[in-house]
């Protein structure tokens, strides 16, 4: 893929990488969309149920997690770069019980700056920036919500 690949297309190479990976392949998780800066994915209830009838805790990580590592993969490939990107650490609140659909919205936090993150990363061939997941709850209110750092290594 390259800069000049489509958003969709980029959408569409990532949902193959994340298929290609069997655990998450196993809970069903669909990039939906990427818009204002916010990528979006989702993923059944069904797949991801817990004894109680709820959304399964580790697949709310799962897909929180995956969220992020999504958008730092999309937004490099955007840019022309090619890249293995990691979750280096994260804090995950669970706020309420989800009963519904898993759908997780990840964006850079307010004082990250893509622009200097990417100016790193061709500088360096390595980058991290902060990220904020959330699961959303009743209302305008999260029903969980990760915050993690993420770096990107340039491949060789």
């Amino acid at each position: 893929m390259s800069a000049t690949d489509s958003l969709p297309a980029q959408l569409s190479a990532l949902q193959h990488v994340l298929d290609a990976m069997p655990p998450v392949a196993a809970m069903q998780i669909r990039v939906h969309d990427y818009r204002d800066g916010v990528l979006h994915i989702h993923a059944p209830l069904a797949a991801n149920v817990n004894d109680k009838g709820n959304a399964f805790g580790g697949s709310l990580a799962s897909a929180l997690t995956l969220s992020g590592w999504a958008l730092v993969t999309l937004r490099l490939r955007l840019a022309g770069f090619d890249a293995d990107v990691y979750v280096a650490d994260s804090h995950i609140r669970y706020l309420a019980p989800v009963y519904g659909d898993l759908h997780a919205q990840a964006q850079a936090d307010a004082e990250t700056d893509w622009d200097s993150f990417l100016a790193t990363f061709a500088q360096r061939g390595k980058a991290r920036i902060s990220l904020t997941a959330r699961q959303p709850g009743e209302g305008d209110k999260a029903a969980a919500e990760l915050s993690g750092r993420f770096v990107a290594f340039a491949r060789r």
